[in-house]
């Protein structure tokens, strides 16, 4: 092979290569944080008016993110080119087409190709999709002779699809790794903070400390312990998107309709959340009745928060038999806020979010809630390590989960 011939296939292997990970990335983003991803979907089916597959946003949402994920692995890795090299382009030729038609139309709605990881405007989203067509035009065009792989690529495509099954069933069974919601690890609520909204201005002084080598942010009302080691003070703007502070609103109200905001904001407050309150069976109704119990007894002020109105709810405890003890319990820790809130809160229906002093330290999915002895140990433990150690595994995980199949597919 000629000198030229050798370097054209070079650059439409890499071309292949850079759509393969950008196909992987958007796919495994998206595996990430399942529930996002279905609300996306059916924002796709409310704009389509087919709002009548609602019922199968979320799986079509997995499913889709899935084949993104497995064909951007096929691509890195090399396998099966041919066949791969035609579902890629039919791909890109329909989100393409899908996008052109959302810049044209512009709703508000946001496109939600790497889901709440990176945000783009339709605009955005048409130059990045034109992008791949010219590099999936000059990897794959003509659809013949593109190149076998090292058998050794077979090993390396099954290895790396056998550990994206496993984080989808984690990301299935589970909340995020790592939270890009508004109510992130490390957020504050604007009722933890004196004042209202009108005495805010425009920045906020921040300090930052060190201990083990990790950098924390705290605000002067929430000062870290003497472990922590001052480092610099720092100014920041409160509209600025990237200053790592997130002050948020987690507005609810009682059964007569008074808001109780600052009832999350003040000492340690454990926090159930549904946004779908009528998808709950009765064991796991009764779970979340002894979760109230343990939490209370912790010493947590624990609220449950529910996408419903208090007629409805104890409609839906009565259906489903809930004995009187637990619906009571049930019922006088029950206030009511919106579903965008909740389901933004925690992507678990009857998962669990901890505050203390209006700073989000924690959150659990509804099949892990923790025990009694569990949440004493959380009671009694530094809230800053607490916090910080949370925030850093879920991290810690995605980027070794990360690293691991890149480096799979790259060297074996």
């Amino acid at each position: 092979m000629s000198k030229s011939g050798e370097y054209k296939n070079k650059t439409k292997r890499f071309c292949a290569v850079v759509v393969g990970i950008t196909f992987f990335l958007a796919g495994i983003f998206k595996l990430s944080d399942p529930v996002g991803a279905g609300l996306v979907v059916k924002e796709y089916f409310g704009f389509f008016h087919t709002g009548f597959l609602d019922f199968a946003a979320k799986p079509a949402a997995v499913i889709m993110a899935l084949a993104e994920t497995i064909i951007g692995a096929a691509l890195i890795t090399g396998i099966w080119r041919r066949l791969t090299a035609y579902v890629t382009s039919a791909f890109i030729a329909f989100f393409t087409f899908i996008t052109i038609i959302l810049a044209i139309a512009n709703p508000t709605m946001e496109c939600g190709c790497f889901g709440e990881v990176i945000h783009l405007t339709h605009l955005e989203t048409v130059v990045k999709n034109i992008i791949l067509c010219l590099l999936s035009a000059w990897a794959f065009i003509p659809y013949r002779d593109l190149g076998r792989p090292k058998k050794s690529k077979y090993v390396s495509f099954s290895l790396v699809a056998f550990a994206v099954l496993l984080f989808t069933l984690n990301s299935m069974l589970s909340i995020p790794l790592v939270d890009f919601t508004p109510f992130d690890i490390d957020s504050e609520l604007l009722s933890s903070q004196n004042g209202t909204d009108e005495d805010f201005d425009d920045s906020v002084t921040t300090f930052i400390y060190e201990k083990n080598g990790v950098e924390g942010s705290f605000t002067l009302d929430h000062l870290p312990d003497s472990t922590w080691k001052y480092v610099r003070r720092q100014v920041l703007e409160r509209n600025e998107p990237d200053n790592g502070i997130n002050i948020n609103i987690l507005s609810f109200s009682d059964a007569a309709g008074n808001y109780q905001d600052e009832l999350a904001s003040k000492g340690k407050v454990m926090i159930i959340s549904s946004y779908y309150p009528d998808n709950i069976k009765k064991n796991r109704w009764n779970k979340i009745a002894g979760f109230i119990e343990n939490s209370s007894a912790a010493g947590f002020r624990t609220l449950f928060l529910c996408a419903s109105t208090p007629g409805n709810l104890e409609k839906a405890l009565s259906s489903h038999n809930i004995n009187t003890k637990d619906k009571n319990i049930i019922l006088m820790s029950a206030y009511f806020a919106d579903f965008k809130t909740l389901i933004s809160l925690n992507r678990s229906n009857g998962g669990a979010t901890y505050y203390y002093q209006g700073e989000l330290i924690r959150k659990w999915a509804v099949r892990t809630l923790p025990d009694k002895n569990k949440l004493k140990n959380v009671s009694d433990a530094d809230q800053t390590d607490l916090m910080m150690k949370e925030s850093n595994k879920g991290r810690m995980l995605s980027q070794s989960f990360l690293l691991y199949v890149f480096a799979i597919m790259i060297f074996i």
